[in-house]
């Protein structure tokens, strides 16, 4: 599944930022995560999510869908990073697990009664979601879309909602056919963070970066994406008082956008910098971070 790639004049209810615009085969690599214990963390992401380990490092571990070698997750231990509270912090609210479709949705659901691990779920209208929290307390979605045919516009944004989810109806998707892990095709949708200021948010990801801004109506979150998606970035204003995640807790050390070629590349870190926020190089990427601290990494596919 890939996200719509409409452009300028295509996607009436995307705003176009000022100055650089992503271009619309944009995707989002892996994310790259700071847990207390790395094998704890492993085994919660092979049981309850159905990925795969790749390779492991020191105390560092990789892992994807069970027949896809393409990295999603990076775990690196901090022992004894300090679990997310309950209010949450700055930075991760959740990262999102895009399915390929409403049948590996559903059979997600029907593995996770069985596991006993307590979820949220809900239907966005563009999408139908389970939440789940990692034993950091690090916020996860898996969620599947629904065709870009059936979005429906709401004043001048997608209409977008958090209406409660048919879940019989998502688990019948799956046929009686039963879970076997996350299958090949599954990606980083999108990825959620708490944050103190909407409008810093849109300075950095909407001015600097360079996503459109596609759902602004929705109480104390704006929603960006490229080409047209409902969103490739969610930011909130939830846990407004919150400190941000620092070095020594749980959080999300860094995320990807994958960029078409190495000019792309190039000129989303010159936007970045006109905006007024530092960039640096290492190797073929550009490593940045927002104003709470969240590591921004753009590379190419």
């Amino acid at each position: 599944m890939t996200a719509p790639t409409a452009r300028e004049g295509a996607a009436p209810f995307t705003v176009p930022p000022p100055r650089y615009r992503l271009p619309s085969d944009v995707s989002l690599g892996r994310v790259r995560l700071q847990v207390a214990d790395l094998a704890r963390s492993v085994a919660y992401y092979e049981r309850v999510i159905g990925f795969r380990t790749i390779g492991m490092s020191g105390s560092s571990a990789t892992l994807g869908a069970r027949d896809d070698d393409t990295p999603l997750l990076e775990l690196h231990e901090r022992a004894g990073a300090t679990p997310v509270p309950r209010r949450g912090r700055l930075g991760l609210y959740h990262f999102a697990i895009l399915l390929p479709d409403r049948a590996a949705l559903g059979r997600f659901v029907t593995h996770l009664a069985s596991t006993g691990e307590q979820a949220g779920m809900a239907d966005h209208l563009v999408s139908e979601a389970i939440y789940l929290s990692d034993p950091d307390g690090l916020g996860i979605e898996v969620y599947a879309d629904r065709p870009r045919s059936e979005w429906r516009m709401q004043g001048a944004s997608i209409a977008m909602a958090t209406l409660p989810l048919d879940v019989q109806n998502v688990a019948r998707a799956a046929g009686g056919h039963a879970w076997t892990g996350a299958p090949k095709g599954t990606r980083i949708g999108h990825v959620h963070l708490h944050v103190s200021d909407l409008d810093q948010a849109a300075a950095f990801y909407h001015a600097g970066l360079g996503l459109d801004k596609v759902v602004v109506e929705f109480p104390g979150a704006l929603f960006m994406s490229a080409g047209g998606y409902h969103h490739h970035l969610g930011t909130n204003t939830w846990a407004a008082g919150a400190l941000p995640a620092t070095d020594a807790d749980a959080r999300l050390l860094e995320w990807m956008v994958v960029l078409p070629s190495t000019r792309d590349v190039t000129e989303a870190a010159r936007s970045i910098a006109a905006a007024g926020f530092q960039v640096r190089t290492e190797e073929n990427d550009v490593v940045t971070a927002d104003p709470w601290g969240t590591g921004l990494r753009l590379t190419t596919g």
